[in-house]
């Protein structure tokens, strides 16, 4: 498979590193990503990691607009500014640093989600909130007893 899909919640050790799970490193290893694209998400309390097919989009994005826009400084503004590269260790361990836990809140665990093209580190109850709220606004209200 090719694509990030599901989500799981690995614990961060005492040296402020995850494991991120192994399905999604097999995704890297057969996409051939050996440096991570990972930005602060435009919408959720996320931070979004891919490779640099995912910044590269961005930038075709950015390409298209006027340079001097407000439109294309303020994107640019996420893209760069809220954006930076990372690599796993050798043992498929992330660090988890200050850039992502001051964005997303996350402490002691984190919340890896599939999102096809990349995935996205979250706080594990910020994930289970914007799950049953997108759940919510797409009339799915939960499983019904008895």
């Amino acid at each position: 498979m090719d694509r990030f899909l599901s989500h799981a919640t690995n614990r961060i050790d005492a040296k402020g590193r995850v494991s991120v799970p192994a399905t999604f490193r097999a995704v890297l290893a057969s996409r051939d990503i050996r440096e991570l694209y990972c930005l602060q998400d435009f919408i959720f309390p996320a931070i979004s990691c891919g490779g640099p097919d995912l910044l590269e989009r961005y930038e075709r994005q950015l390409a298209g607009m006027d340079p001097f826009s407000p439109e294309a400084n303020r994107m640019s503004l996420l893209v760069h500014g809220g954006g930076v590269f990372m690599k796993l260790d050798p043992e498929g361990r992330l660090m988890v640093t200050d850039f992502i836990r001051a964005f997303t809140g996350i402490t002691e665990e984190v919340t890896f989600v599939g999102r096809a093209d990349h995935f996205q580190l979250w706080q594990p109850q910020a994930f289970h909130e914007a799950q049953a709220t997108a759940r919510s606004e797409r009339g799915f209200s939960g499983p019904r007893s008895g």
